[in-house]
């Protein structure tokens, strides 16, 4: 018996025989890899090889794969080589193994401005895939309320109220200390402006329409869509990947009804309060900054203002708010929704849920800019 891999060819007429035999496994590597270059240089000038494994004692992994490379080789020399003698076992590894040379890929010169235009075209097209399935579950959900309107006993009052408790009870300080130092920003920037003109005291009629119409809802909609938005993406995407959705599913429940009907209801309860209290913190800081800065007292500050803004003024900026919260939700939780399987997958997700939240929330100020700007409200 012979300690190694051994190939004995025999020419007959204008055919070569090769008979293998011994153990063709990864311990003896180089002796196969050298069997086999012998085999390739003993059939030069043959029509045709057939190699005989019956006698092979072994044949893994690496053994196929050198045969089976060998045959192709052989074959890219216009040579007919066929197996023959196999086991059933050591055919099915023949069959498994199947040696493919790679193939170079074609090189191209990178151009850029065809990479430019395709990078445009990926991000239209994921635009409108994105309004498309946005589109979708707005139905999905508006579908759900009228359901649970229609059951009161499906609606889930612990879960809102718990929702209400993080999204708004919980937000207020980091929503008051950012509002307040706005507000001081602003009328400090306004009085720095206005004492040009001798009219310092109009930075009252500023910082009040311009918190209570416009920054105090949009800077309370950022903040809860970088806070809580991120938390309801990162949220319902980890119960996606432990299948806790499914689950859900299997066990005759709608998960729109259990996660995502009280996380968007709790933000449009939840947004209109902080917006209103982001509001008077913003006017408390830019008070005390008109107070310390420009000299306008705290009466007068108040006097002025009650004369520079009205109950529009205040209207305004609260409509927004539903809308705004209602956007950040049904974002949120459809981007959690599409996590997959895999942590990279939900750190995606979780930007992509921040961002796009808050580049709706301006584009949705803006609508609402235009439409109030056109009935003169």
């Amino acid at each position: 018996m012979n300690a190694g891999p051994n190939a004995a060819t025999e020419e007959v007429g204008n055919e070569i025989r090769a008979t293998l035999a011994g153990p063709w496994t990864a311990p003896f590597a180089a002796l196969v890899e050298d069997e086999a270059k012998s085999l390739l240089e003993a059939a030069d000038g043959a029509g045709r090889v057939i190699i005989d494994i019956s006698r092979v004692e072994r044949l893994d992994t690496l053994g196929a794969w050198v045969l089976d490379r060998t045959r192709q080789e052989l074959g890219e020399k216009g040579l007919k080589a066929d197996f023959v003698g196999a086991r059933p076992e050591q055919s099915i590894l023949l069959n498994e193994i199947a040696y493919r040379r790679g193939v170079d890929p074609e090189h191209r010169r990178p151009s850029r401005s065809i990479d430019l235009l395709v990078e445009v075209g990926h991000g239209v097209v994921s635009a409108g895939k994105d309004m498309v399935r946005g589109v979708s579950f707005l139905g999905e959900t508006v579908a759900g309320f009228i359901r649970v309107l229609g059951s009161p006993r499906r609606f889930r009052i612990p879960a809102v109220i718990h929702q209400l408790e993080q999204v708004a009870f919980r937000g207020v300080p980091i929503i008051v200390l950012i509002s307040f130092l706005v507000g001081c920003i602003i009328a400090q920037q306004g009085i720095f402006q206005l004492q040009r003109f001798g009219a310092v005291t109009f930075v009252v009629d500023l910082v009040g329409i311009l918190i209570l119409r416009e920054l105090a809802v949009l800077l309370t909609s950022i903040m809860v869509a970088g806070r809580s938005g991120s938390a309801f993406t990162a949220e319902i995407g980890s119960m996606k990947m432990r299948e806790e959705v499914d689950a859900l599913r299997v066990m005759g429940l709608d998960p729109i009804e259990v996660l995502i009907i009280p996380r968007v209801l709790a933000l449009i309860i939840g947004l209109p309060l902080l917006t209103f209290i982001s509001a008077l913190s913003a006017l408390l800081g830019g008070g005390i900054v008109a107070w310390l800065y420009g000299g306008v007292g705290p009466e007068i500050f108040l006097a002025r203002l009650q004369a520079a803004i009205d109950l529009n003024t205040f209207l305004v900026g609260m409509i927004k708010a539903p809308f705004m919260a209602a956007v950040i939700g049904l974002i949120a939780s459809l981007e959690g929704l599409a996590v997959e399987g895999s942590a990279e997958s939900l750190g995606r997700q979780v930007t992509a849920a921040v961002v796009k939240s808050i580049f709706m929330v301006i584009v949705v100020d803006g609508l609402f800019a235009m439409f109030f700007a056109a009935i003169r409200f």
